[in-house]
């Protein structure tokens, strides 16, 4: 390392300079629990202090890598032995609520589902929202532009961010703290951080914007009994439900199969027989008329042949067992160990040939192969899970192969939510034109000439 640790220590005070074994102990990601390997981690208190430690290490010019919830797939949080970590978790206040002005003012370290909290406990809501909101942080659902199961209606991170505070490679710090809903003046800064995963900047605060809360919630699984009759629920929920319609999750029958029967981890609330399962949501403000409209769509659904089976949560109780099957990725990774796990994106229409092709291309090269699939169909995206029974670097880009290279003359992305990290750095031409390339290369030279944050995440 470049960096004094004695300089680290002035700024932030001895106990948050970690090294050696307070390092080693800790892990880069939630999947394979592999050890940091960085030379040391800080751990300011504030955007003043991560301004101070980037200004340090600007002048020596030491690498950097941030960390936040490390709860992301594609090695975005590792780092090298020369390298520093610059942890956010004591960056976590919850700064202010406008209830009038419908705004959160947080900072980057604040776990996911304290802003859910923080927003429900003054009547409103922050809608974002995913499986590992417990772990998950702000700052790192920035970097990544992440998704989950709410973007059917109310889209990506990028569009409940109105404003953000960044500290930029050489220290200087870009506060563009917005609270309004319409700013056209200029350039709009907060866009070049989001989804750059920490290679452009550094995000310590944000202004997040807030719904209306939708305190009745209908959930149901259902069961379809073909891909055309899946494509054809999604437009009729969309329809029957005006605007209403919360969540689609689709899990294929080798996911549902896997979690309910062959591992026996939940009880199946509908027979394993189908070929595909559906989560649907319906969010609104009246509950009785919400309930009329949920039940009568799902009845012209079923006698349209659309569904072949229906379950209707309820109670929160049980609304939370349908959704433990979708959100259950624990179960999944131990199912299938090792785990190959990948989350594309492509053309609705493409989907099941997609996944059909796959199949027959892992089987016909394992004979055990073991393909698993489930996603938000809404927005174009499926996770996937591959088991071959090997996760060495070999089989790993073998298996890629199989993935990602059709998604190339389908117009689809090898990423949807996760990002790109280390791990699909690779394959990023697939989805990205050479001059698309090019003008990250340009951005990334002007922001950090230097090369210091996030070295060789995203772009080669």
């Amino acid at each position: 390392m470049q960096i004094t640790l004695e300089a680290l220590r002035a700024i932030v005070g001895p106990a948050h300079v970690l090294t050696g074994d307070d390092v080693h102990s800790r892990r880069v990601d939630w999947m394979t629990g592999a050890p940091c390997q960085a030379g040391a981690i800080v751990r300011p208190a504030d955007t003043e202090q991560v301004a101070a430690v980037m200004q340090t290490c600007y002048a020596v010019q030491q690498p950097v890598v941030t960390h936040g919830g490390l709860t992301g797939l594609v090695h975005g949080a590792e780092a090298s032995p020369d390298e520093l970590v610059i942890s956010l978790e004591r960056l976590t206040a919850i700064e202010e609520i406008d209830q009038v002005g419908g705004t959160l003012t947080v900072q980057a370290g604040a776990p996911l589902q304290r802003v859910q909290e923080a927003a429900k406990e003054v009547g409103l809501q922050f809608p974002l929202d995913l499986g590992a909101r417990g772990s998950c942080t702000i700052g790192g659902n920035i970097a990544t532009n992440a998704g989950g199961v709410r973007v059917i209606r109310y889209g990506m991170m990028r569009q409940q961010v109105l404003g953000l505070e960044a500290v930029m490679a050489d220290g200087r710090v870009v506060s563009s703290m917005n609270h309004m809903l319409k700013n056209n003046a200029g350039f709009d800064l907060k866009q070049l951080f989001i989804g750059s995963e920490g290679t452009l900047g550094i995000v310590t605060r944000a202004v997040l914007r807030l719904q209306p809360p939708t305190p009745s919630e209908q959930t149901a699984m259902v069961a379809c009994p073909s891909f055309e009759a899946l494509t054809g629920l999604l437009s009729h929920m969309g329809k029957a439900l005006g605007g209403g319609l919360g969540a689609f999750e689709v899990m294929w029958q080798n996911h549902y199969r896997l979690l309910t029967e062959t591992l026996g981890r939940h009880t199946p609330p509908i027979a394993t027989e189908h070929p595909f399962y559906v989560i649907i949501d319906s969010l609104g403000s009246d509950a009785e008329r919400n309930a009329n409209q949920f039940s009568e769509a799902l009845e012209s659904a079923l006698e349209s042949e659309l569904i072949v089976d229906a379950v209707i949560a309820q109670s929160t109780t049980q609304r939370d067992g349908l959704w433990a099957i979708r959100e259950d990725i624990e179960g999944l990774v131990k199912g299938l160990a090792p785990v190959l796990t990948f989350d594309v994106s492509l053309p609705i229409a493409d989907m099941q040939r997609y996944t059909d092709a796959l199949e027959a291309q892992l089987t016909q090269r394992w004979a055990e192969a073991k393909l698993v699939v489930f996603g938000h169909l809404g927005d174009g995206n499926l996770h996937i899970s591959v088991s071959v029974g090997s996760a060495e670097i070999e089989v790993r880009r073998e298996v890629e192969a199989m993935v990602y290279q059709p998604l190339a003359t389908l117009g689809g992305s090898v990423s949807a939510e996760h990002g790109i990290g280390l791990e699909k750095r690779p394959w990023l031409s697939t989805c990205r034109s050479s001059a698309e390339i090019e003008l990250m290369h340009t951005l990334k030279q002007a922001l950090d000439p230097l090369n210091l944050l996030n070295r060789g995440k995203v772009l080669q």
